[in-house]
């Protein structure tokens, strides 16, 4: 598939539901328009049957019974509307998403923290970020795991491997990627953690332990028993008056323990229906990865994670009824409907406890590996790399995933020994940052099990570490330069406790002077080599150069240059061997008129 064919299945979709839009709104005004006359001809019929009983009575009925009918009908017909606008707006929301405009998906920038590995550095977070371009999560759960998906990414060849198959397998799918997107977003409430809402409602008063229970069987039996014998002429019928009286208050004793549970499912009903939605999704689609067969296997062990939802969220239906006015006057005091469903609730959390966790985490997981199966879906020409038991990162035409396709300049990567590092040299503005970047957000999304923007990529799964965006911290007292060492020695101790590191670091030692800079980046990089790491560092100290002549097998120089012809600067942005040769600064600092050099 081509990227020009994705544009076109997007476009086709908008054309295809746009369509059965138009013919919703039609059917839904004109079922609105049916119950209209429904209610008028019900008035009209009764006022021309007036005095006979039976006929004005079995109107109403019949009327009524329609009605309802026409309601459900109308309602299933707004939610197939709701829908199919959901379809049109992803469908619309993914090809300005193609164009680099993620606008319309959550970037999470309270995500972003300075001291985790390289989540900062490679702009993962926020607006404008790579979280933004990949996050189609449509639960809070499966945003968090999305988002631990690129930080804490696998470490392990089998289990990336598993990841990329299952990727793959939705990916050529999007009807179902298009499907459980919609359903999710069915919901407008917030997320519902049903394993820590769980929690808090055993927490409260438990009434099917309590004496309340037993009301559940008096109040009907003693209602049933006073008509019986009123019916019978044994007792008054004001019997039936005091029995309503005397329940009536006793169901509201316990009713501030009650609104206490009902208030967990606060607007939530909704978001349990569309979670049940998603878990029956899942449970009947066929899979042939051992991943996705995996999580299937387990929401559908025992009782079926959709058939418990749903369940859970008719029990908590029934408890917001006994709050309405029909329960307060007679759900209540005759069955004690509060209690009733109180106590199944109970029951139920009980029952699934065990499994709840476990359900949700599956939703997660589910959720987390759509972003990637449309991320690979919207990049038809970016590739599956190859894990390797080997220390190598070796790749072709890398490029970053988040420049645009038209501009983007990809370059190669080789490291196949161990220890190894890159020397990357050059001016400004050549390329060496953007380079640094590409490499490290393809390694993460390699070693996430995930699609990256290159011809070809072999990879061991490094815990990548990354030190290029180093700032001050005022709430620290913290200067620039003792925030890097900082970042330095927990590299230098990750190293010594042998974690299979990839250091990717640009210009280092920044905050000191010159001579001090350089002895101190020399130093650094022996101990680097000495300690068995890889990766690549970019410095516009061109001394560094020197240390591929003392490690030959363990450094490797290489440059971006800015080239001057005819006093016109120009850039290939593409990568070269050696040591660099141009610099520009004192070159654009005259071209701008800052100094007269």
């Amino acid at each position: 598939m081509t990227l020009e064919e994705v544009q076109e299945s997007y476009k086709d979709l908008i054309k295809r539901e746009d369509e059965k839009l138009t013919k919703l709104k039609s059917a839904i005004f004109q079922i609105g328009t049916l119950r209209l006359v429904t209610v008028l001809g019900c008035i009209l019929l009764c006022w021309v049957m007036w005095g006979h009983t039976v006929a004005v009575v079995s109107i109403i009925f019949i009327t009524v019974v329609f009605f309802l009918y026409l309601l459900k009908y109308h309602n299933k017909l707004f939610l197939k509307k709701r829908y199919c606008e959901l379809l049109i707006k992803n469908a619309e929301s993914e090809l300005k998403g193609i164009d680099y405009d993620f606008s319309a998906f959550d970037g999470v920038p309270e995500k972003a923290d300075g001291s985790h590995s390289y989540s900062v550095d490679l702009d993962l977070f926020g607006n404008h970020s790579f979280f933004q371009s990949i996050n189609r999560t449509v639960t809070s759960f499966g945003k968090n795991k999305l988002a631990d998906s690129l930080l804490k990414p696998f470490e392990k060849k089998d289990d990336i491997i598993a990841h990329q198959e299952a990727v793959k397998e939705l990916s050529r799918n999007p009807r179902l990627l298009n499907h459980l997107r919609a359903t999710g977003q069915m919901s407008e409430t917030e997320g519902l953690d049903i394993d820590h809402f769980s929690r808090q409602f055993m927490q409260t008063r438990l009434l099917s332990e309590s004496y309340w229970r037993y009301f559940v069987y008096i109040a009907p039996a003693v209602f049933a028993l006073s008509i019986v014998l009123s019916s019978l002429g044994l007792i008054p019928i004001a019997i039936l008056g005091s029995c309503w009286t005397i329940f009536f208050i006793a169901s509201l004793t316990p009713m501030k323990d009650i609104r206490l549970k009902m208030s967990f499912f606060e607007k939530k009903i909704e978001t349990l229906q569309t979670y049940s939605s998603l878990f029956e999704i899942i449970e009947t689609e066929k899979f042939k990865s051992p991943l996705l067969i995996e999580l299937q296997n387990k929401i559908k062990e025992g009782e079926l994670a959709s058939l418990a939802i749903r369940q859970l969220k008719s029990y908590s239906n029934n408890l917001d009824q006994s709050s309405n006015v029909l329960g307060l006057l007679l759900l209540n005091p005759i069955f004690f409907w509060n209690i009733i469903y109180s106590i199944k609730i109970e029951k139920w959390i009980s029952r699934h406890q065990e499994n709840i966790g476990s359900w949700l985490n599956v939703l997660a997981e589910f959720d987390s590996l759509v972003s990637f199966a449309v991320y690979a879906y919207n990049h038809p020409n970016y590739i599956y790399p190859e894990p390797s038991e080997t220390y190598i990162l070796e790749g072709k035409d890398l490029g970053h995933p988040m420049l645009n396709r038209e501009v983007c300049v990809s370059n190669d990567v080789t490291i196949e020994s161990h220890p190894f590092f890159l020397v990357v040299t050059g001016a400004n503005m050549a390329g060496k940052s953007t380079y640094l970047r590409t490499v490290g957000i393809n390694l993460m999304l390699a070693c996430a099990g995930a699609p990256v923007c290159a011809s070809s990529l072999r990879f061991y799964p490094y815990k990548l570490v990354t030190n290029l965006r180093t700032s001050d911290s005022l709430t620290d007292n913290e200067s620039y330069f003792f925030a890097e060492l900082k970042r330095l020695k927990m590299i230098i101790d990750r190293l010594q406790s042998d974690e299979p590191l990839f250091i990717i670091l640009d210009e280092i030692l920044k905050g000191t002077n010159s001579e001090d800079k350089q002895k101190g980046s020399m130093a650094l990089m022996k101990q680097l080599v000495s300690l068995g790491a890889n990766g690549i560092i970019a410095t516009h100290d061109l001394l560094l150069g020197d240390l591929e002549k003392e490690f030959p097998d363990a450094i490797k120089n290489y440059r971006f240059e800015a080239d001057i012809k005819d006093d016109h600067l120009s850039f290939t942005y593409k990568i070269r061997e050696g040591v660099a040769q141009n610099m520009n600064a004192s070159f654009l600092m005259k071209k701008m008129g800052i100094t007269g050099l």
